[in-house]
């Protein structure tokens, strides 16, 4: 038996679903008509990979503790150069 295509691949498959006349009037505005798939298809997997990664996320905390939240402060302090930020501080 085959494997199931993931996200992103396989053939395109036209499906319905039920958007409100403000969303689609925001995206076709964004899109226009002939891109309305191919936008729709990259949120939709964009929030697959946020799904995933709060599953990976709940499963580390379950084994190791919750997140130290000053400790993720210290390392986006690191990552966007903030003076305060130093490698001693996370």
């Amino acid at each position: 038996m085959a494997a199931s295509p993931t996200p992103g691949e396989g053939p395109v498959r036209p499906v319905s679903v039920s958007l409100h006349e403000g969303t689609i009037a925001a995206l076709r505005a964004r899109t226009g008509k002939r891109g309305l798939s191919a936008y729709v298809e990259a949120l939709i997997q964009r929030q697959l990979e946020r799904d995933r990664l709060r599953e990976l996320i709940d499963d580390a905390e379950a084994d190791h503790g919750p997140i130290d939240q000053a400790a993720v402060e210290a390392k986006r302090a690191i990552l966007r150069g903030d003076a305060a930020g130093s490698v001693d501080a996370a």
